[in-house]
């Protein structure tokens, strides 16, 4: 019987150590990446206005616009088109499938474009910007840029995390417009709805402040993607299996951080439309 009660003693002794451990490493993994944030902050407030800078932003702009254009185009557009298949009998059945085209397009300008484009750009970009990073710190790139006087994240994480900030938002416009295509043509080409009531009352209920708040949301996720994509590199461990589990983690931690981000950025930005502008129905 102490055997037993030793034992099990021992066990959650254990099981506590190392719930303990995980806590502080937690922790500490945690004071060390608004560390690296602040520290990237700090290099962009005083070097965002020099040409150097933006000499290297210009690539990473092509990288994370130019080439992440086709996914979002085409997962916008398949998107919308989803939810106008899901929406139309619902509306229709109760005589309103005149009207569904502002519903569908007000979800996807408020939350579903700037959560799928950033999802695709954690996706695509993030994994890219993570095992790019995670390579050169495994190949002491970055300790050898540290070595000839160069503030590595100046050099590497400033122009990243700029295009990434700058250009979120613009993809997700063209997300949200290939939403709205996607959504007509169900509801007008294959559903044989209207084509005007449909953009009627799109332009009805999607109003400017609704695109300013799927702009702002755009904004947020981006800079997250770039920040935490860039610190997983930076702090990934030797080897290429470290290279890809940093990969891996860099993309769960940015989709939990836009899902969390979306929330309270949401309650947000509908307090403040509530209280400048009051209540408005969807229909």
């Amino acid at each position: 019987m102490g055997f037993g009660t030793t034992a099990v003693s021992s066990r959650a002794a254990s099981l506590l150590a190392a719930a303990g451990d995980r806590t502080l490493t937690g922790l500490v993994e945690f004071g060390r990446f608004w560390r690296f944030a602040i520290q990237t902050h700090w290099w962009i407030a005083r070097t965002i206005l020099t040409r150097r800078t933006w000499k290297l932003v210009i690539p990473e702009c092509m990288d994370v616009g130019v080439m992440s254009l086709p996914v979002i185009l085409v997962t916008g557009g398949f998107v919308g088109m989803v939810l106008a298949v899901q929406a139309i009998e619902q509306f229709r059945a109760v005589g309103l499938e005149e009207q569904m085209g502002g519903v569908v397009n007000l979800s996807v300008v408020r939350e579903l474009g700037p959560v799928l484009a950033g999802v695709m750009i954690a996706g695509r970009i993030g994994g890219a910007l993570t095992a790019e990073l995670g390579t050169m710190n495994v190949t002491e790139q970055i300790d050898a840029l540290r070595s000839m006087g160069t503030d590595p994240i100046r050099y590497l994480v400033v122009p990243r995390f700029l295009a990434c900030f700058l250009l979120t938002p613009v993809l997700t416009l063209y997300c949200d417009v290939m939403g709205s295509v996607g959504g007509w043509l169900v509801t007008v080409v294959l559903s044989g709805v209207d084509s005007g009531p449909y953009w009627e009352y799109t332009r009805d209920a999607v109003g400017v402040y609704d695109v300013f708040s799927g702009t702002v949301k755009s904004f947020a996720f981006g800079g997250a993607i770039a920040l935490i994509s860039c610190y997983k590199g930076f702090h990934c461990r030797a080897g290429a299996e470290g290279v890809g589990r940093a990969c891996t983690e860099a993309f769960v931690a940015s989709f939990v951080a836009i899902l969390v981000m979306d929330f309270f950025l949401a309650l947000l930005l509908q307090t403040i439309g509530n209280w400048i502008w009051g209540f408005r129905p969807l229909l």
